[in-house]
């Protein structure tokens, strides 16, 4: 059964940091690639950051740029997110996601999400 938790979230003031990570079990992490996405209340959910299998290349969005950095652990079967000048704005539930080998695919399997709260 394949099956995406996500973990690491909470609050933090803003410039701070966290590690999100994505445990991944039922599969074998190596030949998937991982998204992250995050939805924020009252908006749609939008995709943060993405890495394939394949070479390992990694994507993210406009907004996260420079301040998050994804990556991968296959003998954990871990994906982690590291959020760093944390604002406000990243405020959302955390959701990691696979679907195939490439980010470019869908994504079918979905975690529970993971909330992230940036206030003072």
């Amino acid at each position: 059964q394949v099956q995406l938790v996500e973990s690491g979230g909470g609050l933090v003031q803003p410039g701070g940091s966290l590690r999100l990570s994505c445990a991944a079990s039922g599969f074998t992490l190596d030949y998937y690639a991982i998204g992250w996405f995050r939805q924020a209340p009252g908006k749609e959910r939008e995709g943060v950051s993405c890495i394939s299998s394949s070479d390992g290349s990694t994507y993210y969005a406009d907004s996260v740029k420079g301040r998050f950095t994804i990556s991968r652990d296959n003998a954990k079967n871990t994906v982690y997110l590291q959020m760093n000048s944390l604002k406000p704005e990243d405020t959302a539930v955390y959701y990691c996601a696979t679907g195939g080998s490439s980010c470019s695919g869908g994504m079918d399997y979905w975690g529970k999400g993971t909330l992230v709260t940036v206030s003072s």
